[in-house]
């Protein structure tokens, strides 16, 4: 029997996929093409991507050497799907990774392959925290994100997202942020007091699990001071210091690792996004060596060996991480970025500050409905950007990290643009 597709003038996209679909409203058009920081619809014009898959492209879309060393092992018949069976493209994968990432940093990890999701990475620290300790509950903290499957949404702040579970989310205590009562409130001296206490009705808890920059949270930033107290506090009291990596690591903030510049040396670590650097599903529990106490199987998926993901992943790391040059390029553009938000922030009545770090960066408005225009506006003129924050109040910055200093200025200036027309909109509107 054979079927030919009707020509239909209705959209596929409104009869046939889920009313939970979300980018695509904020950027109601069909895109075909993508090369670098562009993305080219079906109408073929050409947009700035400052949102690069919400970090998960950090080295741009397409990047001609990662796509040339996938090409050349899907040609070859290279294994593509081998759940955890070893293949040579995980043992390049995994060599390469040892020798660029973790030896240079004088890191020592077990690296866990928990399935192709950040959500997944995160699940697996929690079993493995709540295993090695013998203790239920995982400390988080308020206004993280640490994605959407029950264990990973109970350490997640947003009440939204939590809403969607239908269900209690048990096994977590939420803690105030660095800088959540504001910069003269030392958070992590409060925690320690309750810790303490006996009868503040915190239970010892499995792990800290936490963000360095708070990606969906709202950009917030937690001190290098704060996080060497954290950490303090997670050998003191027997739990496991778990960072969550996912969307600050691979260079969003400068270094690979967001941690880095704090010195903290975390117990487990979790990573995705732009790890297999080509946009491919990939993501990794990084375990130290004494804590990687699983049986065989007592976590796994189906899709834990992606292939393909390992060839673009060691090609980046190669490509980006051999020396410390990319790095000081990430370092320099995001002093330029910073520099630029600060100064359409000033020049902006519905701005009120700039919030984050190296090319993890944004605008804090004053509610989340001006930045949402704000965003509106930039799509209408030719720049795909979003917002992040309890209210969706911050038009966050997350271009590519190769992009180059023209289209970086020349995205800048698209989002001054479009928060002058809102500014302006406001002010008529309210003169």
């Amino acid at each position: 029997m054979s079927f030919t597709v009707p020509n239909r003038p209705s959209d596929v996209f409104e009869r046939r996929e889920s009313a939970v679909r979300s980018y695509c409203r904020a950027f109601p058009t069909t895109f075909v093409q993508a090369r670098g920081a562009t993305l080219v619809d079906d109408q073929d014009r050409e947009y700035l991507d400052f949102l690069a898959g919400c970090s998960s492209l950090n080295y741009g879309h397409n990047h001609p050497a990662l796509k040339s060393a996938l090409v050349a092992h899907i040609e070859r018949d290279g294994v593509a799907h081998g759940l955890d069976l070893h293949t040579d493209a995980k043992r390049h994968f995994l060599e390469t990774f040892e020798h660029i990432v973790l030896e240079p940093r004088g890191l020592d990890y077990r690296v866990m392959f928990p399935g192709p999701t950040g959500a997944n990475a995160v699940e697996a620290a929690l079993k493995l925290a709540r295993k090695v300790t013998g203790r239920e509950r995982v400390i988080a903290f308020t206004d993280g994100f640490h994605g959407m499957t029950l264990g990973a949404l109970a350490c997640t702040g947003n009440a939204t997202k939590r809403a969607g579970a239908g269900i209690a989310l048990p096994g977590a205590e939420h803690a105030p942020y660095d800088g959540y009562f504001g910069p003269d409130v030392d958070t992590a001296a409060q925690l320690e007091r309750m810790l303490a206490d006996p009868a503040s009705g915190i239970d010892a808890p499995a792990a800290f699990l936490v963000e360095v920059v708070q990606g969906e949270g709202g950009l917030n930033v937690a001190s290098d001071g704060w996080l060497r107290s954290i950490e303090r506090l997670a050998r003191n009291h027997g739990a496991l210091l778990v960072i969550d990596d996912i969307q600050a690591g691979c260079g969003r903030t400068g270094p690979f690792f967001s941690f880095e510049k704090a010195g903290v040396r975390p117990d487990v670590v979790t990573m995705a996004k732009s790890l297999s650097g080509l946009g491919l599903p990939m993501a990794l529990t990084l375990i130290r060596p004494e804590l990687d106490v699983w049986s065989p199987g007592e976590h796994n998926g189906t899709f834990r060996g992606n292939n393909h993901a390992f060839v673009t992943a060691a090609r980046a790391i190669e490509l980006f991480w051999s020396d410390d040059s990319f790095q000081r390029e990430i370092e320099r553009k995001g002093a330029h970025l910073g520099r630029r938000l600060r100064e359409i922030a000033a020049a902006a009545e519905i701005a009120t500050r700039v919030k984050g770090r190296g090319m993890m960066r944004g605008i804090e408005m004053r509610s989340g409905a001006l930045a949402a225009r704000v965003c509106a506006e930039c799509f209408e003129r030719g720049l795909i950007i979003e917002t992040s924050g309890a209210d969706d109040e911050v038009v966050k910055v997350l271009c590519p990290l190769t992009i180059d200093d023209a289209k970086l200025d020349a995205g800048l200036d698209i989002l001054e643009q479009a928060i002058a027309a809102v500014s302006a909109s406001v002010h008529r509107a309210t003169a």
